[in-house]
């Protein structure tokens, strides 16, 4: 009785763990997102005083016994596997976390199905792996898989069918695939007004940068444009975040070759670093402004404006 009783208890504990996966896959997409994530903080304990290396152990024998119990192919196996997977990409171990999702996919793909809620979870938690290690070509591909999926079950115009074209315009973008994230970019910001502000500003900035890799840069400066009046709005003009827009729109003018209006923009954004000199993140940033200002004017021939900020 004692060792059946034994059993009971290691398969509560299994399914447990196990039911992790079913809230990971029904949850918004933000929430999945935000698992793999390269500066999720790490708690130190959980609710139950478990550290880290005690929680990863408790998965690994979850899995050990998952698949010992009832085979490799079962998808408890698999889900325990993605969920191992996880707490491995959240502890750092992304070698570990990479080698665990792609057996955990190629097991579900041909288990379960390609169209499987289960292999969905998985290729978005491999995807994002890639992308925590810097390996976007590798990402791009399962974001484009996932994008063809879910136009084709949700539409092109449902919530998370365009998140995942943000994510596969981002992955394009580091790979140098520029006119592909560019019209990805376009793609979600045609339908902003789905998302928040700060999701919307982040992809406008995405899409500058990619234009201005592209030679585009009379369009990525109105991309800028857009994203620091919008900034200076919900924000005001002397917040860091809206103060580092306005330096990257200076900076776009002086890479452009336009010294007098990439002085006037720096200058406009030096002397509203000025102005909020009490907040130390805007102290670091107007030193980084008043040396590219200073460039501008010497760019300008303006060299005594230029000596004026030493």
């Amino acid at each position: 009785m004692a060792v059946l009783a034994r059993n009971r208890d290691r398969r509560t504990v299994v399914d447990t763990l196990l039911s992790l996966v079913v809230s990971l896959s029904t949850a918004a997409w933000r929430a999945v997102s935000r698992l793999l994530l390269p500066d999720l903080p790490v708690e130190a304990s959980g609710p139950d005083g478990a550290g880290p290396p005690e929680r990863t152990a408790a998965l690994e024998r979850a899995l050990a016994e998952c698949a010992e119990q009832r085979g490799q192919d079962h998808p408890d196996t698999i889900a325990a596997r993605n969920n191992l997977a996880g707490r491995y990409a959240a502890t750092g171990r992304r070698d570990a976390a990479l080698a665990q999702f792609e057996r955990a996919l190629d097991d579900a793909v041909r288990v379960l199905g390609e169209q499987h809620p289960l292999t969905e979870v998985i290729r978005e938690n491999l995807a994002l792996c890639h992308e925590d290690a810097a390996r976007f070509a590798e990402a791009a591909h399962h974001w484009q898989l996932l994008l063809d999926q879910r136009t084709a079950r949700l539409g092109r115009h449902a919530t998370d069918t365009l998140l995942t074209r943000a994510r596969l315009a981002a992955a394009c973008r580091r790979t140098g695939r520029l006119a592909e994230a560019a019209e990805h970019y376009r793609g979600v910001l045609e339908q902003h007004s789905a998302f928040s502000a700060e999701e919307v500003e982040a992809w406008r900035l995405g899409l500058a940068l990619t234009l201005r890799r592209a030679g585009r840069a009379d369009e990525a400066r109105e991309q800028l444009r857009t994203v620091l009046s919008q900034r200076s709005r919900r924000l005001g003009a002397r917040h860091p975040r809206t103060l580092a827009v306005h330096h990257q729109l200076g900076l776009a003018y002086a890479h452009a070759g336009r010294p007098e209006e990439a002085a006037r923009v720096l200058r406009e954004a030096y002397l509203r670093c000025l102005a909020a000199a009490g907040d130390p993140d805007v102290r670091l940033l107007s030193l980084r402004i008043r040396r590219d200002l200073a460039a501008a004017y010497r760019a300008a021939g303006r060299a005594r404006d230029a000596a004026a900020l030493y």
